[in-house]
């Protein structure tokens, strides 16, 4: 897929996440199918699967109806995530017009994890067989607590630290990256590192924006605005605030470039010294080679490391809804569309990265390097990273419309349009509102 397409809406939400990267209309109209039809007796099978935006499996589809003559697969993409969710929620709450796979992404699963008798348990078409595909936290955020599997995983977006190698060494740092990677293993030491570089480079920022920081670093703690019983937290997280906290500082203290994700002032911002680093999912190197040209060629680089371990920002995966009046058949296509084989064939084709551990050891993934990012191994860079990847967060059935809380806050702090205190105050008591407004609505 076309990450910066895939993944602007998302961010501009958590600018007003940015997780880093689902389905186009499935209309009432249009339903999908008349008969649950076994593949393997020749009687033709139609298959509808509603993705968003770039999925990259055009010649997937193609190659599967060539093994199954019978079958033919249809495509229903929406432009924007916004447009699929408008389009599922309808359909969902209408009871017809769902495809008969429908993607979902990480992000926001969590909230369909609640309807999990809306989709089919993909245990009764094998699930438990295939799920030792997957990294063992990937497969854990399409899990209901009850152990149903609603979802197989796509890709996923692993997070390391992209820096500009001229700035670092002009502000004195190093700038071989495995000498940078020692330089924050934690987010203490990276604030650290920014405070020591903007003391040298007074008119560079250290990082793009607090609110794409909040974002990688919200997604590392095991609770953010959910305990494991889906009780909202709110104030009760001591976490959550020091996070907060500590980003607040950092913005004080200059280390911002202040700059809304996905904005104009953004995408310009990749022309100039405006900032030094930024958390960096392996689909975010395309966007910054697009915005920097040839101004950034060889400038950018990217390090072995993310600050506390192991981050993760994107990824989907597939589902199959009820409504599906063949559901064995689309289970059979959602199985195949996300084997370590199709995984690796869309890494290659639109660098998506896989998600089953078994691609890790394909040369394929393993021998990519990166020419924009000096010659930088990324695909061995990027899959120490998804296996550094070990907290599994607990998100509830509201954790995306409150993160947009607590980003649109974050985002006036950042800017200089409220005290810190006053937006945190606020952030509360409108997350308290949405966590208290029944799923569904």
């Amino acid at each position: 897929m076309r990450p910066m397409a895939r993944y602007r809406t998302a961010a501009v939400a958590l600018a007003c996440s940015l997780t880093l990267l689902v389905s186009a209309c499935a209309g009432a109209d249009d339903p999908a199918g008349d008969a649950s039809v076994d593949a393997g007796d020749g009687r033709p099978v139609e298959l509808t699967i509603a993705t968003f935006n770039e999925f990259g499996y055009s010649d997937l589809y193609r190659e599967y109806e060539a093994a199954h003559p019978n079958v033919k697969i249809t495509e229903r993409r929406a432009a924007t995530v916004d447009e699929h969710i408008k389009n599922l929620e309808t359909n969902l709450a209408s009871g017809s017009g769902m495809a008969d796979i429908e993607a979902m992404e990480v992000s926001w699963i969590y909230k369909y994890l609640a309807k999990a008798d809306k989709f089919v348990d993909l245990r009764d078409h094998g699930a438990d067989e295939l799920k030792s595909r997957w990294l063992d936290w990937k497969v854990a955020s399409a899990t209901t607590s009850d152990g149903r599997i609603i979802g197989y995983g796509t890709d996923i977006g692993p997070e390391a630290i992209c820096y500009r190698r001229d700035l670092f060494a002009r502000a004195g740092l190093p700038t071989d990256r495995a000498e940078v990677a020692k330089l924050f293993p934690d987010w203490t030491s990276y604030f650290a590192a920014g405070r020591r570089f903007k003391a040298k480079m007074p008119n560079s920022a250290w990082f793009d924006s607090a609110v794409l920081t909040w974002e990688a670093m919200r997604n590392q703690l095991i609770q953010a605005y959910y305990s494991n019983q889906d009780r909202y937290l709110g104030d009760e997280n001591e976490l959550l605030k020091r996070t907060w906290d500590q980003i607040v500082a950092a913005t004080e203290d200059g280390l911002s470039a202040k700059l809304p994700a996905w904005s104009d002032a953004w995408t310009k911002a990749f022309r100039t010294d405006a900032f030094a680093t930024m958390a960096c999912p392996g689909w975010l190197l395309g966007v910054i080679a697009d915005n920097a040209g040839t101004f950034g060629k060889g400038k950018w680089d990217v390090a072995d490391v993310f600050p506390g371990g192991g981050g993760n920002w994107g990824g989907s995966y597939l589902t199959v809804p009820t409504q599906s009046t063949q559901p064995a058949e689309a289970a059979k296509l959602a199985a195949w569309l996300t084997a370590p084989e199709q995984q690796i064939k869309v890494f290659k084709k639109v660098g998506s990265f896989p998600s089953t551990v078994d691609a890790y050891e394909s040369e394929q993934v393993t021998a990519q390097v990166n020419p924009y990012f000096n010659n930088a191994p990324v695909g061995k860079i990027f899959v120490n990273r998804a296996n550094n990847v070990i907290l599994k967060q607990h998100k509830g059935p509201r954790d995306g419309e409150i993160n947009q809380v607590f980003t649109e806050a974050l985002a006036r702090v950042d800017e200089g349009k409220q005290s810190s205190s006053a937006a945190w105050k606020q952030a509360l008591r409108e997350a308290d509102k949405a966590a208290n407004t029944r799923v569904g609505n």
